[in-house]
């Protein structure tokens, strides 16, 4: 089969090559599934999961990619809940050959079922995004009607979803970003927006919420924003600096069989849409990696087309 693979740990984006490898092996509770769309995150070279096993062992050369779209091929032993021929997406393990390839091995608590009437580029652009909104906002974040979230990154890739998700719940949204992003938030229902660059952060008073993508000094400024009994949630780094009588949360996403399904029948029903900013052929691949390739929301590798 072929895949995008990387060998060398020094070698960046250009690391990145179209190869032939065997076809993946399906161990107990996997499932072989031929990707038919993929996503991936940008920074991923640099996770030590990227270049090594559970054990920490080297695993290289190794594919990355963490979400797919695509119809399982074949069972491992012991595996339930899912079926040859179905159609699935979901978050392939962070220490595991990944989704930029035809096929891939993933554990079947993974994957959640994708209905025949959604497309594979849309749910691909889902997993690691739609999750991370969700997990921040509302298990972190503990958001709730009639309160205030700023969200970082608001025409990103999580950002994008993470105000669709506060603007159904109730909650009033103001969204940062770009200058060029500030159309796109608008669109998708922030009731303000801050250009990070041309306005002052500190001039949107205390929110209840923080949901922060961008880490650094963004983050640091965001803790004085937090009022008393609200939370500060990231994924972008630890946090250093905590809000005086608040919440400080940093995590990474958790896979949910059963929230992927919940977010695919959004999908399906135009509750929710991710914005998938370009759809690009693998073997393209590296240059998707690149930062000055980069467009708002996800970008999606197609690796087959139909289905």
């Amino acid at each position: 089969m072929r895949a995008i693979t990387v060998q060398d740990r020094d070698a960046g984006i250009s690391g990145l090559t179209l190869n032939d490898l065997p076809h993946p092996h399906a161990a107990e509770n996997d499932v072989i599934v031929r990707v038919h769309a993929a996503g991936f995150t940008p920074g991923e070279l640099a996770w030590p999961g990227t270049w090594t096993d559970r054990a920490g062992r080297d695993r290289t050369p190794s594919v990355p990619g963490h979400e797919l779209s695509g119809v399982v091929t074949e069972l491992g032993y012991g595996t339930t809940g899912l079926t040859v021929g179905q159609r699935v997406f979901g978050l392939t393990d962070w220490t595991r050959n990944g989704s930029l390839a035809e096929y891939t091995a993933v554990e079947a608590r993974n994957l959640a079922p994708l209905p025949a009437d959604v497309d594979h580029a849309a749910a691909a652009a889902l997993p690691i995004s739609g999750l991370t909104a969700w997990q921040g906002l509302f298990d972190h974040g503990r958001l709730t009607t009639g309160r205030t979230v700023l969200i970082h990154g608001a025409a990103g890739g999580v950002g994008s979803l993470a105000v669709q998700l506060a603007r159904e719940t109730g909650a009033r949204v103001i969204g940062t970003g770009r200058a060029a992003d500030r159309e796109t938030a608008l669109g998708l229902g922030v009731h303000a927006f801050l250009d990070l660059r041309a306005d002052r952060l500190e001039d949107i008073g205390e929110v209840d919420v923080v949901f922060d993508v961008i880490g650094g000094e963004i983050l640091e400024r965001s803790t004085a924003l937090v009022r008393a009994g609200g939370t500060l949630v990231t994924i972008a780094q630890p946090v250093t600096t905590h809000p005086a009588d608040a919440r400080a949360v940093f995590f990474v996403v958790e896979p949910d069989r059963v929230r992927l399904a919940d977010l695919a029948q959004r999908l399906r029903d135009g509750r929710l849409k991710p914005i998938v900013g370009a759809i690009r052929p693998l073997q393209e691949t590296a240059a998707a990696f690149a930062p000055d390739k980069r467009t708002p929301g996800k970008t999606i590798i197609q690796v087959i087309e139909g289905g």
